[in-house]
């Protein structure tokens, strides 16, 4: 069964991050230069939230405020579910689904180690899946 640390191991362990401080106009910049949906947001190296284009949406542009003088804090999303290296992709995609979360902060021994998406879990049981009818070929042919 693949686990978080699996997905780690091929996709690589940068996390994207911002200050609780910052204005939301950085938050989005930067998610559009990394090419991503979510940042998370770290006190030092504390994780105290995650600020995505949905947080964007829904609390900045349906209430008019302004993204350069909103700070994060105001607008990140503060109940952060998070996941261990150990967990399965079958738990990280029961909790996207159940918590309605597009991101998982990977927490290791209290320090975050990486992220990972819907997108990367969906690829991951693809993937799995593939190997598998590809066994069953060579089983049956066989």
């Amino acid at each position: 069964m693949l686990q978080v640390k699996h997905l780690l191991d091929e996709k690589g362990r940068s996390v994207f991050a911002i200050a609780p401080g910052e204005p939301v106009l950085a938050a989005i910049r930067m998610m559009a230069e990394r090419g991503v949906g979510a940042l998370l947001v770290l006190d030092g190296e504390t994780l105290v939230g995650v600020i995505s284009e949905r947080d964007y949406a829904r609390k900045i542009i349906l209430n008019n405020r302004s993204s350069s003088d909103t700070p994060v804090r105001d607008v990140m999303s503060t109940a952060v579910i998070t996941v261990a290296p150990g967990d399965g992709v079958d738990t990280c995609m029961r909790l996207c689904t159940d918590s309605r979360v597009r991101h998982l902060p990977v927490v290791d021994g209290g320090k975050v180690v990486g992220v990972v998406s819907i997108g990367d879990l969906v690829k991951a049981v693809i993937s799995e899946q593939g190997e598998q009818i590809e066994q069953l070929h060579r089983y049956i042919a066989g």
